[in-house]
């Protein structure tokens, strides 16, 4: 007898392949036979007739790197059908730190990644410990965040590295990558690694190349430089051997929208020379990160105390001011979408609660100042605790970027306040209202942008595919329902169709409810 017998299923394996009506039958967490199994019996026993039957998503993008602590929080992203996420994003997350850098990380992170004042580690190794003894609704997999070890080799200085801070650099991701780690990241829009050159993405994606790992990367420019930021990490993925992953990818600004086609040729040219090249998108016209983000980078030099001490000097405040609006050398968010295109979505304080929903351009009628005196008085006032949310887009765009091969489904959904829509309903709206209702692909296709094709990229062995002898994660869905409720006006609204949920061979969602099931493992490479 199975622990769960999955009956009647229209199952879509994660390949691509078109579904096909078969049962599941699960013992022990893992999937024990998929075959025709009317004269077999489960303990549990779900019908799935009219349903489709899915390896679990596997989100290549997120912020739940503390999150995932809080069930009762994360919850979101099982009920969507997530069952794997990739931390440690953008550069930017919680492991290597030292007793030194830590502090300065957490007032950095606090705005992404929560209030979260006890970090009881140093290391990766001792990180994914940490999340081994939490209760995880989800699977967990890690990359070796470039401005942690750049931060441990030189600190938050706004220069090139040495040779030896390379080299340390290097040595730190493969302590990383011995750990666990799936690969290394970066976000070179991002301080410190907005100060790195291409020596140094070489070094730490040769470090990650010895154990097979990838390089995921928030590009330095996603606007009016974006094709010259193309061609740095594609050129350091060709001289370093990595498999090059590129975040959210995505061309802002309607100034910029004749660079998107060219953007991709050279995706695709990449991959024609022997390149091993993907990338995700969220399925909105919309971004959303932190608000010192709208800062030029110089602004980021020795860490977010030393940036807000600053804001706080008139002649520089005048300074940032003016490159707010004109400078077009970096990702400028002022100057390509202006202050009624960047909205607040989280603060850290209820004073300025009001505030969340509302767009810059609005906070600065509403206090009766300039919109760039508000934004800068609002870093100051909440230690730069800010998320925002940027409408950059167009949803012709979007489809076209879908569409492509290379192509798969990631959230960078970010908790705290009124949040982007995606961090709710980005599965849910692939399968419902691109997959469904606008017919961009077969639903299988869809299923295998969010299980089989992030699996590849991480080199998972036992899950992202629908097998005899895999992990028991798997989706149940309904595709004349599935749907997501989240809009950037009600964010919180949980998604439809979602049926069952299954993590390790536990149901952690049952009728589209969570079921408080705690069956997540952090994933560690080489010990899957």
């Amino acid at each position: 007898m199975f622990d769960i017998l999955i009956r009647n299923g229209m199952v879509c394996d994660g390949t691509g392949n078109p579904w096909t009506r078969l049962d599941i039958g699960i013992r022990g967490g893992k999937i024990s036979k998929i075959s025709n199994l009317d004269d077999e019996n489960g303990k549990v026993e779900i019908d799935a007739s009219g349903l489709i039957v899915a390896p679990g998503f596997i989100d290549p993008h997120v912020h739940s790197d503390l999150w995932c602590t809080k069930p009762d929080v994360h919850k979101i992203k099982v009920q969507q059908g997530v069952t794997t996420e990739l931390f440690g994003q953008d550069g930017i997350s919680v492991a290597p730190v030292s007793e030194v850098t830590k502090p300065l990380w957490q007032q950095q992170l606090k705005g992404l990644n929560g209030d979260f004042p006890d970090w009881p580690w140093n290391t990766v190794d001792e990180y994914l410990a940490f999340l081994e003894s939490a209760n995880l609704a989800g699977n967990a997999t890690y990359l070796v965040p470039h401005g942690g070890v750049r931060t441990l080799a030189m600190g938050f200085e706004a220069r090139e590295a040495t040779p030896a801070e390379i080299r340390k650099m290097a040595e730190l991701v493969e302590e990383g990558m011995r750990h666990g780690a799936f690969g290394v990241s970066s976000g070179i829009q991002y301080p410190p690694c907005v100060f790195t050159n291409k020596e140094e993405l070489v070094a730490i994606c040769k470090a990650a190349t010895k154990y097979d790992g990838c390089f995921v990367v928030h590009i330095r420019n996603e606007s009016n430089l974006s094709l010259e930021a193309l061609d740095e990490v594609i050129d350091a993925a060709r001289l370093s051997g990595v498999r090059l992953h590129v975040s959210h990818f995505k061309v802002c600004g309607s100034i910029n929208r004749d660079k998107l086609a060219p953007a991709l040729a050279k995706l695709e040219a990449g991959r024609a020379e022997g390149i091993e090249i993907t990338f995700d998108q969220y399925p909105y016209t919309a971004a959303s990160t932190v608000f010192q983000a709208i800062l030029p980078p110089w602004m980021h030099d020795g860490g977010t105390a030393e940036m807000l001490d600053r804001l706080k000097d008139p002649a520089i405040r005048e300074r940032v001011k003016h490159e707010m609006l004109t400078n077009g050398e970096y990702d400028n968010t002022v100057r390509n979408n202006g202050w009624g295109n960047i909205v607040i979505a989280s603060v850290a304080s209820e004073k300025n609660r009001e505030l969340e929903g509302k767009s810059v351009k609005e906070i600065g009628e509403l206090k009766g100042v300039d919109p760039s005196d508000a934004a800068l008085d609002l870093l100051i006032d909440e230690n730069s605790a800010v998320t925002m949310i940027i409408h950059w887009g167009v949803e012709e765009d979007i489809l076209q970027v879908m569409k492509h091969p290379l192509h798969m489904v990631g959230s960078d959904g970010v908790f705290g306040g009124k949040p982007h829509p995606r961090l709710y309903g980005s599965f849910p709206r692939v399968l419902g209202h691109y997959s469904r209702d606008k017919q961009v692909f077969p639903i299988w296709e869809a299923v295998r942008k969010m299980t089989g094709a992030p699996a590849q990229l991480l080199r998972l062995k036992d899950r992202g595919f629908l097998r005899e002898g895999n992990w028991a994660d798997i989706v149940v869905f309904d595709p004349n329902t599935v749907i997501d409720q989240a809009t950037y006006e009600d964010p919180l609204q949980e998604p439809l169709g979602i049926e069952y949920v299954l993590v390790n061979g536990q149901i952690a969602v049952e009728h589209g409810v969570y079921t408080g099931v705690t069956a997540g493992s952090v994933i560690r490479r080489g010990r899957e």
